[in-house]
């Protein structure tokens, strides 16, 4: 498994990503364990989850701390705040991300975080009081990088600024809705990051399934987990121009005999800024094929001729 540094950090992580969305969700302990376990053995080294995921809040962090067990030292470990997990209100003051941290450790089962990223923004609170707040717990080491997430990029760049200007511990990567479907981040928040040192990760790399392969001939399934998947986040997904992006797509990986899954993270991969693609997995074999997927290295012609399916009119 290759790695990346994140950012300008010497902070290096696998190309592959585990995330935790699944966890406590989808499967339960036991199925996590296995999936959790083939990562490990296939050397993996991010793990990416937060605070709301699970059936009910928290859950996800329960999962993955006992499915990690003694081999969560060998890594580096994400988890997201910023919703309470009662009212769902967004919450990033300093009382709230003192009381949310210490909430991450215990079901994680852990004495510190690698990477704790505020999940989604608060308006209501001043930017300098949260990171102030969360430059407090890189001080004490219960937090050792801290990055953000669905962050407007005027923010994003204000944030590293204010990090500056008072010697905080500042952002070392954004998490952000990024795949060959939806390409918005080049025009402003890439170059913001490039410039100011910061890695991305993408989320949704495989627009919740639709850029697996799965489908075929523009038609989508009348049942089951993917389906389920487009209704649950509003069909954001399935409009006539993802359909037939995604036929053309599928044509161009066949022809070079790979499959659309392989095409999705490689193209991703195949930007520098991106620091590791997260993909969750219910299953053992879906972590083998979202690794086997980052092997194919897209040659400058390729990635001209992806260009031209995909960039909007």
């Amino acid at each position: 498994m290759q790695k990346r540094q994140i950012g300008r950090t010497g902070l290096r992580v696998s190309t592959v990503g585990l995330g935790g969305n699944n966890f406590g969700w989808k499967i339960d302990q036991q199925a996590s364990n296995t999936v959790v376990a083939k990562a490990l053995d296939l050397g993996v080294t991010l793990f990416d989850t937060a605070d709301r995921y699970g059936t009910n809040g928290g859950d996800s962090e329960v999962v993955l701390g006992k499915a990690l067990g003694a081999r969560r030292k060998d890594i580096v470990l994400l988890t997201k705040f910023g919703v309470d997990l009662v009212d769902y209100s967004r919450n990033s003051s300093r009382s709230y991300v003192m009381t949310a941290v210490e909430a991450s450790l215990r079901r994680l089962n852990t004495d510190w975080i690698d990477i704790y990223m505020i999940h989604w923004p608060d308006y209501g609170t001043p930017m300098e009081e949260t990171l102030r707040a969360l430059d407090d717990l890189v001080r004490n080491g219960k937090v050792r990088y801290i990055a953000v997430s669905n962050l407007e990029t005027w923010r994003t760049v204000d944030a590293v600024w204010i990090s500056k200007h008072f010697n905080l511990a500042s952002f070392i990567c954004a998490q952000d809705h990024y795949n060959l479907l939806k390409r918005e981040a080049e025009k402003d928040l890439i170059p913001a990051l490039e410039h100011n040192g910061l890695g991305l990760i993408p989320y949704y790399p495989l627009a919740s399934g639709l850029l697996t392969g799965k489908y075929s001939g523009g038609t989508v399934p009348s049942e089951g987990r993917l389906k389920e998947n487009f209704l649950r986040l509003g069909n954001q997904f399935l409009n006539e121009r993802n359909l037939k992006i995604v036929d053309a797509l599928d044509r161009f990986a066949k022809t070079r005999s790979h499959t659309l899954l392989e095409l999705s993270v490689s193209w991703l991969l195949s930007k520098q800024v991106v620091s590791s693609v997260i993909s969750g997995a219910t299953k053992p074999d879906q972590v083998e094929q979202n690794i086997k997927a980052a092997e194919w290295t897209l040659s400058a012609d390729d990635l001209a001729e992806i260009d031209k399916i995909t960039k909007p009119d």
